[in-house]
């Protein structure tokens, strides 16, 4: 029986801050994880070992099987939603060793040596593509980071800038895009919050909509990853990663292989649409599950067919996994007839199924963590440390900083959208109601930027291992360019506290952030001119 006498105190912020510190310490992601799920479980358990050891037992069983209460006569249910997740990574993995093994990617990698012929090209091409793939953020990871991975590796570019061109277009574009699970969930949140404050003049649709021109983060954030990939810029720790990749050394080999990588001998003979067509039926099946899902999800509650109402009723977890194994089973047919692949099939399978383990192992113990920190009320602690502070005008900022924080502390934008938007909601109904969007704007681009800077994030964990890289390599590298857009949109929310409109304060971010771009840019150039002169 876990006891809860720590719980929405300061204390519950010991949890993440032990893991999150450790990660950036020792660099030993699983074991941070670890460490903070421990004194998560200590804190819940009033520092009993017997009963802390019991109760993470349970979490951890609770990650793949729901356990009953004690005495209930059922054996619980599975988790669909984990296992799908974690299902899917190793059909991925298995998918993506059939294409390498096939020749499929040094195929492609010499089709884009001879197409995508500058380091420019190849970034530029996955951002666009991150911006096309806006379904859903763990499906966008994963696919683009599969599909760029060749173009990226050919013109020496670094595993974690991949990441970051990965992890900064996918949960951005979803975040203000309607037509996507994010969108979806949002809107939904969205409606609530509008009916629980009589706010009739507006629908939930059309408030997300006007929210999504005022969440200054998403937008920084996808205006800065466009201009690094075209001017190639290398901000901060991500410099000494670009230098080793022109080296021709794309991750830290001193730390072993990365989730993802794999080393397998690739056949001849090769054909560039061994890559691409087993990743199209993959978006085709994921996407036609997508729908199907919601579709029947919305007849089962007698609800007439919509493209929102499906986004929204959908099952992702369910859609990704059927999504996958479709594409498993294209791939090894259409790769059967060729003998090397059917002397190797098995081999390449379960050295596919071997690469994913260590993104699953971190997402396991990241969602046992977040779980921990959920029942420590580390995210309603934090809510309440804002109610009541500042005048209406300067509540989007202190918001904005406060999603920021819970996001990174608990490792999930949803959760934060969850707690923060009703809140944001309560404290626009007590002060301004004209602030109500832009409070919530604030909260969504908190939110995302918390996501990006967690290293317990599963968005951060899936973006390292969609690039193959290592990562915690991943979470320092896009700091300073989450920080670059963090204080861009702190001088947007600041000019919006000052009076300013919504289109002005829109115009100082982007401005703010140009500038810093700007100063990067020239730096990096100065820094070349010198080190060519010496």
């Amino acid at each position: 029986m876990e006891l809860t006498s720590h719980a929405t105190s300061y204390l519950s912020l010991l949890a993440p801050l032990v893991a999150i510190g450790m990660a950036v310490i020792t660099r030993r992601v699983l074991l941070s994880l670890t460490m903070g799920s421990l004194v998560g479980a200590l804190l819940l358990n009033d520092f009993q070992p017997l009963a802390t050891l019991e109760s993470l037992a349970r979490r951890l069983v609770g990650v793949f099987w729901t356990l009953p209460e004690s005495g209930a006569a059922d054996l619980g249910t599975a988790n669909i939603w984990n296992l799908s997740i974690l299902a899917f990574l190793l059909l991925l993995g298995a998918m993506v060793a059939l294409v390498t093994l096939s020749g499929g990617t040094r195929a492609f990698g010499e089709w884009a040596r001879e197409h995508v012929k500058t380091r420019r090209g190849a970034q530029v091409t996955t951002v666009v593509l991150g911006a096309v793939i806006f379904i859903d953020d763990y499906f966008n990871s994963l696919a683009v980071g599969n599909i760029s991975r060749p173009l990226t590796d050919r013109q020496g570019i670094s595993r974690a800038k991949l990441a970051y061109l990965i992890d900064s277009t996918a949960a951005p574009v979803c975040v203000i895009t309607p037509i996507s699970s994010w969108g979806a969930y949002i809107i939904s949140l969205i409606g609530g919050v509008l009916t629980a404050h009589a706010v009739t003049d507006i629908t939930a649709l059309q408030a997300f909509v006007e929210i999504s021109a005022l969440n200054f983060y998403a937008i920084s954030a996808l205006v800065l990853v466009l201009l690094s990939a075209w001017l190639d810029l290398d901000i901060g720790a991500m410099r000494r990663h670009a230098d080793m990749a022109r080296q021709g050394q794309v991750f830290d080999a001193s730390r072993g292989e990365p989730p993802g990588n794999l080393t397998i001998e690739e056949a001849q003979g090769g054909r560039t649409r061994d890559l691409l067509l087993p990743i199209l039926i993959l978006v085709a099946a994921t996407v036609a599950m997508i729908f199907y899902t919601g579709a029947a999800a919305l007849d089962a509650a007698g609800l007439a067919f919509s493209l929102l109402g499906a986004f929204e009723q959908t099952d992702v977890a369910r859609s990704l996994l059927v999504g996958g194994a479709v594409a498993l089973l294209a791939t090894l047919g259409m790769l059967w007839p060729r003998s090397t692949v059917r002397r190797h099939t098995g081999q390449a399978l379960l050295h596919g199924v071997h690469s994913m383990l260590p993104a699953v192992y971190t997402l396991v113990l990241a969602w046992l963590l977040t779980g921990i920190i959920s029942d420590l009320g580390t995210g309603a602690y934090l809510a309440s440390l804002v109610e009541g502070i500042l005048a209406a005008q300067w509540l989007p900022m202190l918001l904005f900083a406060l999603a920021g924080i819970m996001a990174f502390a608990t490792g999930t934008s949803w959760g934060t959208f969850g707690i923060m938007l009703p809140i944001a909601g309560d404290m626009a109904a007590a002060t301004d109601l004209a602030m109500l969007l832009p409070m919530m704007g604030a909260v969504l681009a908190g939110a995302v930027f918390g996501d990006h800077c967690s290293p317990i994030s599963d968005t951060t964990i899936l973006s390292s291992t969609g690039a193959a890289c290592h990562h915690i390599d991943h979470v320092l590298t896009q700091l300073p360019y989450a920080g670059l857009g963090a204080l861009s949109t702190l001088a947007g929310y600041l000019t919006l506290g000052l009076g300013g409109t919504n289109l002005l304060a829109l115009s100082v971010t982007l401005a703010t952030l140009t500038l810093a771009v700007a100063w990067q840019h020239q730096r990096r150039l100065n820094h070349r001119r010198d080190k060519a002169t010496s």
